[in-house]
């Protein structure tokens, strides 16, 4: 599959959109690599998706293959490394550089399943699969455009679901008050980029999220503006306008990218991008976050989540691992 840089990829999206052709779009974190293809030209071989309910796999598993057993081990950095690059976003956001930093890792795992399984049998809106490169299978919606207005769904706020009073506990905590406040306002100010008539149409909401070990709860908020009537002609612009994801990133959002520079130990690659589809007239994409990577015969999942002034590194340090999870059950 060919890759585009970004202006490449501004370029080839407006071109396609203009068309009325529908396509899909994949983009790394830090933008400097897209794929991008109509979708009668993608080599279901090497690339796989089912982008709510848009898809170019119609084969499933049967109930038999599914309820096979599977083994899944995570092996987890140790807290103490953890804590190293914890601190040092700590030191940042009292220094006032950012209010909130999204803080991820890099976890081995161990299991039987290969990403092409993982991806068939795992419960998501918003599935992806490349070839001998990583699946992701992601409950969080970037944007979508419908009918010119635009949606963003921010996520933030994660418990255990058989926690007791968890819903109670998740919508109480301070730390994730505060977090969720400072990441819908992020996303207001990003919408207010592109469109006019930016507003708040539901507020931390709660999802309940199965996965293979047991239910999570996680809060998310509605926001919604007007797109200009020529929008399509720029749609290109208007993504790479609004990237990288601020539930991924932070605010401010440029310098909290610096502090996340310095404390992630590896490359995020196409973790914490977007894929999506255009359907012609409409738009669909998600934050690609539940993401595992394949590198050198190994696999290596990629989770995370928002510090903020209140957190507890070893509480931060748990919801990471939390977060490792496949939703097959």
């Amino acid at each position: 599959m060919r890759t585009y840089a970004k202006e490449e990829a501004k370029t080839r999206i407006d071109s396609l959109a203009n068309a009325g052709k529908q396509f899909v779009f994949i983009i790394n974190y830090k933008q400097d690599c897209s794929y991008i293809e109509e979708t009668n030209n993608i080599n279901s071989a090497e690339l796989r998706y089912n982008l709510n309910g848009y898809t170019d796999c119609h084969n499933v598993p049967t109930s038999k293959e599914k309820k096979t057993a599977f083994c899944w081990q995570p092996h987890p950095i140790p807290f103490s490394t953890y804590n190293h690059s914890f601190q040092l976003v700590r030191k940042n956001i009292l220094a006032g550089n950012s209010f909130l930093t999204n803080l991820t890792c890099s976890t081995p795992i161990s299991t039987n399943l290969t990403l092409e399984e993982i991806f068939y049998r795992s419960e998501a809106p918003y599935k992806l699969w490349i070839k001998d490169h990583f699946v992701c299978f992601s409950p969080e919606i970037f944007v979508r455009i419908q009918q010119g207005k635009i949606f963003s769904y921010p996520m933030k706020g994660t418990i255990d679901a058989n926690f007791p009073n968890a819903e109670k506990q998740l919508m109480s905590d301070p730390k994730e008050i505060a977090e969720h406040a400072t990441i819908t306002d992020l996303i207001r100010n990003d919408l207010s980029i592109v469109a006019e008539q930016v507003q708040v149409l539901r507020y931390r909401y709660i999802d309940t999220v199965q996965t293979n070990q047991g239910p999570i709860l996680q809060t998310s908020t509605e926001i919604s503006g007007q797109l200009p009537p020529d929008y399509g002609s720029h749609l290109g612009e208007i993504l790479f306008k609004l990237l990288p994801a601020g539930s991924i990133t932070g605010a401010p959002k440029p310098k909290t990218m610096e502090i996340i520079g310095k404390a992630e130990d590896y490359e995020r690659g196409f973790y914490t991008g977007i894929v999506g589809y255009f359907d012609g007239k409409n738009l669909d994409s998600a934050v690609m976050i539940r993401f595992i990577e394949q590198k050198d015969g190994e696999l290596f999942f990629k989770s995370g989540g928002g510090i903020t002034s209140q957190s507890n590194a070893k509480n931060e340090y748990q919801e990471m691992i939390q977060k490792v999870y496949v939703p097959i059950y």
